[in-house]
């Protein structure tokens, strides 16, 4: 890239744009004119492998300089009821973002947005793969390394309309739509079956009689459109508002198709993936609240929705049974409805109430795609509802008490389809939670908050699959008999009764006139209770943080904060291990700003985020000796995540409209990823392509920018 030109085209734009907003600001003379731009160049240092994680929302991918580029105008013209508003951002990188707003208050308002966001995935590629990035690659096998190396990358462009009316001071309408391209490839793979496969190419490329899972990123182009619009109706006690949400998601690629595994008929449709279905939704709301007293309010929301997955099957009539179509016809219909009451009967005491409804109703047609059973219906029915009462002691102590309940049925599971994969269901869970919080003012400068809630979770009987290829479940009612330890069931931790405790302490002080803290704590157990000792046992976690922030003197301010995050999971496997996985977050800044003198003002922070994963195995009572074996020559490895960044400031007033910025940013990470790489060495697919990233990433960023502004 020659750097020169960026900067050379970055200060042309800029002066055409300040004279463009000088004329402006001369047509409006009667107006308030507030108007900037900004021009500069940036450069960064490291290869691609250092920049990896930098990289990934920067506006400099692939590049070593850019020109840096941004204005911002503002225009208030209170006599013609005139209000502008524009502003621009990175507009000579990869990463743009452009914002308008023109309204005249109390009447009308209309705004346009357009971004665009690229994403530069951290990971390597070295690959024989051809075509990458198309819906039909090609694939080559190539020795460990001896292929090319691929970064991946996807780009997001955005436009925003939005239109407001108000009609009168009870009627207003607005109306909103969104569009989003999305283009570029993503790390994805394959799981390609070449047992039955006699083509010399897949046994050539593949081995014989082998189950190859092949590196095939998906590529990338779709659209997602939003629509909203929304009447609203606002009374002295009556307020009602209407509503429609559209969304509609095309995806112009419908099946990754690579080539290479086979070349007879049957080759092709077997190695067909089939990428996300054009998909496309529909939302109907209306809500309102009355206010019956004026310390008492209802309010009312209902809802409907319809889902729709329409999207023809890739491949239709060679690998679908006769007579099931050529798509699956989804629909998912969903009603909900929610009541609301607040009141204060009293001056000390408050009350909350809701009780909210949903049932979607699946309506996708039932068809035997398999030969074994038709595809299974998902019905849900869910019922939450809330009770909450505060009361206010004195003027230091306030008090809550409240009570939480969730029902879910998941509907009559359809009986024409089979459970393949799983051990356990259940039709019903509930839950209940209680809480109480106590807040209380110590004194002037100190305020105090203490939580706790405890909750369980139950549910109906236990469903057990049928025997492999037999539609059906059957309702258990000894899980001791139809589940012995034997079995090796494992029971999905959503759906297995739970108890679950939690505290949370905050406070507030105000140490100093200068001094301010805040402080955080949280803990919390989860224990579950299933027919066998497989799955999810229990779980725990805790938080604890400070922020503060301290004034050194009129100029001068320093700010901070200090967080640490752990999770313990402690889960068991039949016949294989168990295992205490361990996570712990640990997170820090400091940072300073202030005015060394009327013109110079600097800024430094310096962050450290380290995060850590661990897992402690051990042989499961049934595990066979070769898992013993396997632990003893090394479980699976440490996860860790490290990353300190500094990063420096500096403004400097060259004149009363004119300043010079500098920026500056060190960043240092050490990614250790065993899904990945172990010990050095890549993960590595069939036909011997690898992903990987540099374990330690060390990257520099310098920037100089002009901003000149006009009032």
């Amino acid at each position: 890239m020659n750097t020169l030109n960026f900067s050379l085209h970055a200060r042309r734009s800029a002066v055409a744009l300040a004279t463009g907003l000088a004329c402006l600001a001369a047509q409006a003379q009667s107006a308030k004119v507030e108007a900037s731009v900004a021009v500069g160049v940036a450069g960064i240092d490291g290869s691609s492998a250092d920049r990896a994680h930098f990289d990934q929302y920067s506006a400099l991918q692939n590049h070593s300089a850019i020109g840096l580029l941004g204005l911002d105008y503002s225009l208030r013209d209170e006599a013609a009821g005139k209000w502008v508003d524009f502003t621009g951002s990175n507009l000579l990188g990869e990463s743009r973002e452009l914002n308008f707003v023109w309204k005249n208050p109390g009447l009308w308002k209309f705004n346009a947005n357009y971004g665009e966001l690229v994403h530069q995935d951290p990971n390597t590629l070295n690959t024989g793969l051809t075509g990458l990035g198309s819906t039909q690659p090609g694939v080559a096998a190539i020795a460990v390394g001896a292929g090319v190396n691929v970064n991946l990358q996807t780009k997001r462009s955005g436009l925003g309309l939005g239109f407001t009316r108000i009609i009168s001071p009870a009627w207003q309408l607005a109306l909103d739509v969104k569009t989003e391209n999305k283009d570029g490839a993503r790390l994805s793979g394959g799981y390609l079956n070449c047992i039955t496969l006699t083509s010399t190419t897949c046994t050539a490329l593949l081995g014989a009689g082998t189950l190859p899972v092949l590196l095939l990123p998906e590529p990338v182009n779709a659209n997602h459109t939003q629509i909203e619009t929304r009447l609203s109706y606002a009374a002295d006690k009556f307020r009602l508002s209407a509503g429609y949400y559209g969304s509609f998601y095309r995806n112009s690629n419908a099946a990754l198709d690579p080539s290479g595994v086979g070349t007879a008929a049957a080759t092709a449709n077997a190695a067909l993936l089939s990428l996300p279905p054009d998909n496309e939704a529909h939302q109907f709301d209306l809500s309102g609240s009355y206010d019956i007293t004026p310390s008492t309010r209802g309010t009312l929301k209902l809802g409907y929705a319809t889902a729709m997955q329409r999207a023809g099957f890739v491949g239709a009539g060679a690998g679908v049974n006769a007579g099931v179509g050529t798509n699956l016809d989804a629909k998912l219909v969903t009603t909900s409805a929610k009541l609301g009451l607040t009141a204060r009967p009293m001056a000390k005491l408050s009350l909350l109430a809701d009780y909210n409804f949903q049932n979607k109703d699946d309506q996708t047609p039932l068809l035997n795609y398999n030969l074994v059973g038709t595809n299974r219906q998902l019905p849900n029915t869910t019922i939450r509802s809330k009770a909450q009462a505060s009361w206010q002691f004195n003027r230091d102590y306030r008090g809550t008490v409240g009570a939480d309940y969730e029902f879910i049925d998941r509907g009559t599971f359809t009986a024409s389809s089979t459970a393949t994969g799983v051990n356990a269901l259940r039709q019903q869970t509930a839950e209940t939670t209680l809480r109480a919080d106590l807040r209380r003012q110590l004194a002037n400068n100190v305020a105090g908050t203490v939580g706790i809630s405890s909750s369980h979770r139950g549910g109906s009987n236990w469903l057990l699959p049928n025997a492999a290829g037999t539609p059906g479940i059957t309702d258990v009612t000894n899980p001791a008999f139809s589940f012995p330890a034997t079995s090796g069931a494992v029971f999905m931790p959503t759906l297995a009764d739970r108890q679950r405790d939690k505290i949370k302490l905050s406070a507030d002080w105000q140490a100093s006139e200068q001094l301010s803290l805040q402080f955080n704590a949280e803990t919390g157990t989860d224990s579950y209770n299933t027919p066998t000792i497989y799955g999810l046992r229990d779980s725990r976690m805790s938080l604890f943080g400070v922020d503060w922030a301290y004034a050194l003197s009129d100029n001068w301010a320093m700010t901070g904060y200090l967080s640490q995050s752990k999770q313990t999971l402690n889960q068991s496997r039949y016949v294989g291990t168990v295992m205490a996985f361990d996570n712990t977050n640990l997170g820090a800044s400091i940072g300073v700003t202030g005015k060394a003198n009327a013109k110079l003002q600097l800024g430094a922070s310096l962050s450290y985020v380290d995060d850590k994963s661990v897992y402690a195995q051990s042989p499961d009572a049934s595990a066979p000796a070769s898992v013993a074996t396997q632990l003893a020559a090394g479980g699976l490895p440490d996860t860790t995540y490290r990353q300190t960044a500094l990063k420096l400031f500096a403004t400097y007033a060259l004149e009363k409209k004119a300043t010079l910025r500098f920026d500056l940013v060190h960043q240092r990470t050490s990614v250790s990823d065993w899904a990945w790489a172990i010990n050095g060495v890549p993960f590595v697919y069939t036909d011997g392509s690898t992903v990987a990233q540099s374990p330690e990433q060390n990257v520099s960023y310098i920037g100089v920018t002009y901003i000149y502004q006009l009032r």
